[in-house]
């Protein structure tokens, strides 16, 4: 938890001008600025090339658009591996990279969850598991209720945050009412406990969804899962990553009988 205020957001803005840089290559060079015993870096690196992807050529947001009522929305619910996505805002300009190196620090306003009245271009505060899909739920709801039609709302899931009963009641619902500019991206690195037959994607198959399983690491196939038309249903991307035992988080051995 970070123990700052929104002042430090505003000094911080004010002494160094966030500026937009180039491409995917950008990105590990922020990431490793940002370091720490609590940094997550397999949670953060799983979600790296479909956080970029989306930034880049699917969701219209920005920091000039960033209280549009009409942008799109984007939710973290993978809140406790925030690096990537501190990075991706970083490269886009959202605030500078000079906030990269403080990250998690008494005074920055980049926490170890984030944290919406600190984070520029934050939707929501995340990091307790099985929070943000029903929450992009409600926010499709209510901008439906709003008759905003255009905004679409994605939210990003890791797949063990299935292993939460909120999620499916949220994956019930919205396929039940067809909330259509609805879309979840599921990163799945094997860290589930339970499974289903066919894969994650059959579970929101059941429940009236649109559903696509795609390389995580391939940014044309996530693209193009991206942008798959679901008419009248709302949409879950499924984009498988390597496992989490070979990122650097060795699953602990069974106990000799």
């Amino acid at each position: 938890m970070t123990n700052t205020t929104t002042d430090t957001t505003r000094d911080a803005a004010e002494d160094t001008t966030a500026a937009p840089l180039d491409g995917f290559a950008a990105l590990p060079r922020l990431m490793s600025q940002m370091t720490g015993d609590e940094k997550h870096g397999p949670a953060a690196t799983s979600t790296l090339d479909a956080l970029w992807v989306l930034y880049d050529r699917v969701l219209r947001v920005s920091p000039a658009t960033a209280d549009d009522p009409d942008r799109d929305r984007f939710l973290l619910s993978k809140g406790h591996g925030p690096m990537a996505y501190y990075a991706v805002l970083a490269a886009k300009g959202f605030f500078p990279t000079a906030w990269l190196p403080g990250f998690g620090s008494y005074d920055s306003p980049l926490g170890h969850h984030p944290d919406r009245l600190l984070v520029p271009g934050a939707e929501i505060g995340s990091g307790s598991l099985g929070h943000g899909l029903p929450l992009a739920v409600g926010t499709a709801l209510g901008l439906r209720a709003q008759g905003r039609t255009d905004p679409a709302v994605w939210v990003l899931i890791g797949d063990a945050e299935l292993d939460e009963g909120s999620n499916h009641e949220a994956i019930a619902y919205a396929g039940a009412v067809g909330l259509s500019r609805l879309h979840t991206l599921v990163i799945d690195n094997s860290s589930a406990t339970h499974g289903w037959s066919g894969g994650i994607a059959s579970r929101f198959e059941a429940a009236g969804w649109s559903a696509t399983t795609v390389d995580g690491r391939d940014h044309e196939a996530l693209y193009a899962a991206f942008t798959l038309p679901h008419p009248d249903r709302p949409h879950a991307v499924v984009a498988r990553v390597e496992a989490k035992e070979y990122a650097g988080e060795p699953k602990p051995k069974a106990k000799a009988a």
